[in-house]
């Protein structure tokens, strides 16, 4: 059990960081539907560093810079030239599939060191809390910290209240005097910088490889979460790590022993995602309550 425990804290530690990048995007009112590719070359960015560098620490900064720069390419086209939100997002989301393939062709067979794990002694040696809570990457309690922050900035802080305003009513932020553009392209590049520590994590930390498409539609899973959880940070981990845990169940049961087919099981996440969507549009009305007003739609000052 505290292997299962640990397997779906550091499994979930994906889907938290990215859906929440893409919870600071949505909630300026910005789309984003490229989290896949960016994920995807942000994981062979930090991988690549890691091998030439030897450093996990340049190599999840890499990450996080290439999924910066990409989600900044979305926001000047999206922000600034109008262009499609939607369109635009798979066409960077297919972009990325294709570049990290084209590029990860030499880091294939590459190997790099397993990352080092906090280990909080002596409390990291108690006997099933230890290897369950306290043994991680620090990435794992830094995604906890963070959906703790957000909760805070969006619920008890004038930033969070301005960022509110921008998501519910742009025109209204602007004729108060905030630079309504800006501060999305801001919002947008720091919620790609985070959906890139997710493919970092991946890649250096989760499973230290590199392998063409590795993301495996995590990056539509963390999208479906934000609706999932009522854009609302504290659920977004409690959603990330259920979705972590429907992952780490068919590996126990395929260890157990279970006779279940090996494909069923790989459905179960992505199944679930296309369940809690279902059931979420069945009330139209709570979705409107909680959707930020000005999602998908464009802003001209």
């Amino acid at each position: 059990m505290d292997l299962f425990i640990a397997s779906t804290l550091s499994t979930g530690t994906v889907l938290a960081l990215a859906a929440l990048g893409l919870l600071i995007n949505e909630k300026v009112g910005i789309v984003n539907l490229g989290a896949e590719g960016m994920m995807l070359c942000a994981a062979i960015a930090a991988y690549a560093t890691v091998v030439h560098s030897g450093s996990h620490t340049l190599g999840l900064l890499a990450g996080a810079g290439a999924g910066a720069a990409l989600a900044a390419v979305l926001g000047l086209l999206v922000i600034f030239l109008h262009t499609n939100q939607y369109a635009t997002g798979l066409a960077l989301s297919l972009f990325g599939m294709g570049f990290s393939a084209y590029v990860g062709v030499g880091y294939v067979q590459a190997s790099i060191a397993a990352t080092p794990k906090l280990a909080l002694a002596p409390l990291s040696d108690l006997p099933f809390i230890g290897p369950a809570l306290l043994q991680h990457h620090a990435l794992v309690y830094a995604a906890i910290a963070l959906a703790l922050a957000l909760a805070w900035l969006y619920g008890r802080t004038r930033t969070g209240l301005v960022l509110r305003a921008i998501g519910e009513s742009p025109e209204s932020a602007h004729a108060l005097g905030y630079k309504v553009r800006a501060i999305r392209l801001l919002c947008v590049a720091l919620g790609g910088a985070l959906c890139g520590l997710a493919g970092a994590y991946l890649s250096t930390a989760y499973a230290p490889l590199w392998a063409e498409g590795m993301v495996s539609g995590r990056g539509w899973i963390a999208l479906a979460l934000t609706a999932f959880a009522t854009w609302r940070p504290l659920r977004i981990l409690l959603g990330a790590y259920l979705f972590g845990s429907m992952t780490m169940l068919q590996l126990s049961l395929q260890a157990g022993g279970i006779q279940v087919p090996s494909q069923l099981l790989s459905m179960l996440p992505y199944l679930a995602s296309i369940a809690v969507l279902v059931l979420i549009s069945r009330n139209p009305v709570w979705i409107r309550t909680n959707m930020p007003a000005s999602l998908g739609k464009p802003f001209s000052p």
